[in-house]
C-alpha cells in the first residue's frame, strides 16, 4: 500500500506537468480570449474603435477555428464591424466576405451570426458605393458593390419573412429601397448628403482622394430620410 502511494505521489509533478502542456494551455488561451472580447465589447459600447479592433485580434489569434468554429466566426464578425468604424472599410468588406461564404458552407453556423455578417457585409458596400460615387469613380467601379448590397437586403428580408420577424423584414426592405436610390441618385444630389460617421475620414479603397465635403446647410443625416443603412451591422 505504501510502495503504491508513493508511486502516485511521484507521478503527480508529472501528471500536472503533462495537464500544463496539454489541455491546460488550451484552458488558459480561452481565458485570455474571453478577458480580450470583454475589452473589445466594452470599447465597441463605448466607440473605441481602435481598441476595439486590438482585442479583437488577440483574441482572434488565441482561439483555435478547428475547436470553436461558432467562436471564431463570432469574434471574425466582431473584428470586422470594428475595422468598419475604424476606417478600414476595403479590409473589412474583404473579410466580411471571406466570412460569409465560410458561413455558408458551415452546415453548423449560427444562424444569427450568418445574417448579421451578411447585413454586415451588405452594409460595406453600401457605403463603399457612396464613397466610390463621391470620388467620382465610373458605374463599372461601383456597380458590383451596390448589386451586392441590392442582392442581400433582399434575401435578409426574404428570410426574415419565412421566419416571421416582420420588424427585422422592414427594416432591410427599407435598406433596399435605401440602396436602390444610391445607385439612382445624381451624384450632385450625394453630395448634399452628409457622409455618415462610419465613413468619415474613410475611403473606398480605389481612389486616393476624399470625396467633397457636404453641404453644411444639408439634413443632419441621409438614412434619416430612408438613404441607407445604420453602420452597424445590425441593419436597421
Amino acid at each position: 500500500m505504501r510502495s503504491f502511494l508513493m508511486v502516485i505521489w511521484l507521478t503527480l509533478p508529472v501528471l500536472a506537468g503533462a495537464y500544463h502542456f496539454g489541455p491546460g494551455q488550451t484552458g488558459l488561451k480561452m481565458d485570455r480570449a474571453a478577458e480580450s472580447l470583454a475589452v473589445a465589447q466594452a470599447a465597441m459600447s463605448a466607440e473605441d474603435w481602435s481598441r476595439a479592433l486590438a482585442a479583437y485580434e488577440v483574441a482572434l489569434a488565441l482561439v483555435d477555428a478547428k475547436e470553436s468554429p461558432r467562436l471564431s466566426q463570432s469574434i471574425r464578425l466582431g473584428k470586422a464591424q470594428a475595422q468598419m468604424f475604424s476606417g478600414q472599410l476595403p479590409e473589412a468588406a474583404a473579410d466580411l466576405e471571406t466570412l460569409v461564404a465560410d458561413l455558408e458552407s458551415d452546415t453548423k453556423a449560427d444562424a444569427k451570426t450568418s445574417a448579421e455578417a451578411l447585413s454586415s457585409l451588405a452594409n460595406a458596400k453600401f457605403y463603399m458605393t457612396w464613397l466610390k460615387r463621391l470620388e467620382g469613380l465610373g458605374e463599372s467601379d461601383w456597380q458590383p458593390d451596390v448589386e451586392n448590397a441590392r442582392q442581400s437586403y433582399r434575401r435578409l428580408a426574404e428570410e426574415a419573412e419565412k421566419s416571421g420577424d416582420m420588424s427585422a423584414a422592414k427594416t432591410y426592405r427599407e435598406n433596399l429601397e435605401g440602396t436602390i436610390r444610391l445607385a439612382r441618385m445624381d451624384v450632385s444630389e450625394l453630395q448634399g448628403i452628409p457622409i455618415p460617421k462610419q465613413c468619415q475620414g474613410c475611403k473606398s479603397g480605389q481612389c486616393k482622394s476624399r470625396g467633397k465635403k457636404p453641404n453644411p446647410n444639408a439634413k443632419k443625416d441621409g438614412r434619416g430620410a430612408g438613404l441607407g443603412p445604420a453602420p452597424d451591422g445590425s441593419g436597421s
